[in-house]
């Protein structure tokens, strides 16, 4: 097969990591093209905000396109190497926090200067709400977070389209058929039954294109570990509970290991003054949350995720988590709402219940519903003790009228094998993002792109 075109890099996914490491490479002389499955980030912002769009537009505009599936989330950028992914497994810590740095700087630039970093300040309340959390078996990691928001996020991703412009090659709303290798060597992609020639080839292809990727790199019997699958719920609550925790630390990650189980559960993504969402993966309506910068709920929401890594012979964490969402559409058309209190007590939430409750939905639109018949029993108890450990460090978190919404799911890809510079074991053939199983969230993912990006031009001597 001929090439229609030759580069010398090609990028699939434009999420952050793929973004990125365009970013990097722009104005070196070097020949890019960046292929993306979903629409342009201005064709997907309309599509936002179009109520009229067609179903099929909207679903898979929630996780691809322009951005990837981070770019109409909360825009929370973790300056921390404690959370966020697994770089410091090919980098030291103190490098990673060079390059975290470095990548705040960016969006910094591109139109996030003003936007507040939490953390750097009252220190000594943050340890004294560590030192209450250990108290009830929580261990709490503040971080430093800088919060975007949604809408600010949504603007910025569109600066760094408008800088890349005419210095790169873009193909959105279209995706890469098949990833082509031959004698040991990288040789392009197929799109369309056209070979798009390569002397570098960086993978990107986020949560969405994980499976697609696992398949294509099993092909060239590259070895892959399981990652771990997080299942859950998000939890809404009245804003004022939090507030001793989100006015200090905005995003804190609570951690705690069940009495029952011994299970790793972690609280995740906490929107103050949020809204929960739903989230479509591929036809799966799975529930999220999303905070802005310009418009506030009564309400702050966050996912509790219980972590499980499976052994042999079961090796498709993806399936599972995928069979559990999938379950909960099956009983509540898409996402299931219920009170605690009903949970509790071994009945559903109906409208009515809901209604009397205190905290009222953010998403209206969930069907109240009982989780106990889509959560398997291991994961419900393991959510009700730390909501009940929650409770002892923010009193009114295990009210009767806290809203959970079912289910959450995290879909981490299989983890590919990598050498320090993000390399698979084919030369010059990068595997980056949330996709290859790395990171899990904005920061790692854009930081994964800035180490190959400069990995490549170090390889140019540029």
């Amino acid at each position: 097969m001929n090439a229609v075109k030759n580069y010398d890099v090609i990028i699939i996914g434009a999420g952050p990591a793929g973004i990125f490491t365009a970013l990097e490479l722009a104005d070196t002389g070097l020949s890019i093209l960046i292929v993306e499955k979903g629409q342009d980030i201005r064709e997907r912002i309309a599509t936002s905000r179009n109520k009229n769009a067609l179903p099929k537009d909207k679903v898979r505009n929630v996780v691809c396109g322009w951005g990837g599936a981070g770019a109409f989330s909360d825009g929370k950028l973790t300056l921390t190497t404690e959370y966020g992914g697994n770089l410091d497994d090919y980098m030291s810590k103190a490098e990673l926090m060079e390059k975290i740095a470095y990548v705040d700087d960016v969006y910094c630039r591109f139109g996030g200067a003003d936007r507040k970093v939490y953390g750097d300040e009252n220190k000594e309340c943050i340890r004294q709400m560590q030192r209450k959390a250990a108290a009830a078996d929580l261990r709490l990691i503040p971080a430093r977070i800088r919060h975007l928001g949604t809408d600010v996020n949504a603007q910025i991703l569109t600066n760094m389209r408008d800088f890349l412009d005419g210095k790169i090659d873009i193909m959105a709303d279209t995706a890469v058929d098949h990833i082509v290798v031959g004698d040991g060597q990288v040789r392009g992609v197929v799109i369309e039954d056209q070979l798009y020639a390569c002397r570098y080839l960086v993978c990107a292809p986020g949560r969405e294109g994980s499976e697609w990727f696992v398949g294509e790199v099993d092909k060239m019997g590259l070895k892959l570990t399981s990652n771990a699958v997080d299942i859950g719920v998000r939890v809404e609550m009245p804003a004022e509970i939090l507030e001793t925790i989100t006015d200090i630390v905005y995003e804190s990650k609570l951690i705690y290991f069940s009495k029952s189980f011994d299970d790793r559960i972690r609280t995740f993504c906490m929107n103050p003054y949020g809204f929960v969402v739903e989230e479509n993966n591929d036809g799966l309506l799975t529930v999220n949350g999303h905070s802005y910068a310009h418009k506030r709920s009564e309400n702050t929401n966050f996912a509790i995720l219980v972590s499980k890594k499976f052994t042999e012979p079961f090796h498709e964490p993806i399936k599972y988590g995928k069979y559990i969402a999938n379950l909960a559409n099956i009983l509540g058309g898409g996402v299931i709402v219920q009170r605690l209190g009903d949970l509790l007590d071994g009945r559903r939430s109906t409208p009515e219940r809901i209604l009397r409750g205190l905290v009222r939905p953010t998403m209206p639109d969930a069907t109240p519903g009982d989780l106990s018949l889509v959560l398997p029993y291991r994961h419900l108890q393991d959510i009700k003790e730390m909501l009940e450990a929650l409770d002892k460090v923010a009193p009114g978190a295990n009210s009767r009228h806290t809203l959970l919404y079912g289910v959450e799911v995290k879909f981490y890809s299989n983890r590919l094998e990598l050498n320090h510079k993000l390399e698979t074991k084919i030369p010059n053939f990068f595997a980056i993002g949330d996709g290859a199983g790395i990171t899990r969230g904005l920061v790692q993912a854009s930081a994964a792109g800035v180490t190959v990006g400069k990995e490549i031009l170090e390889r140019e001597g540029r």
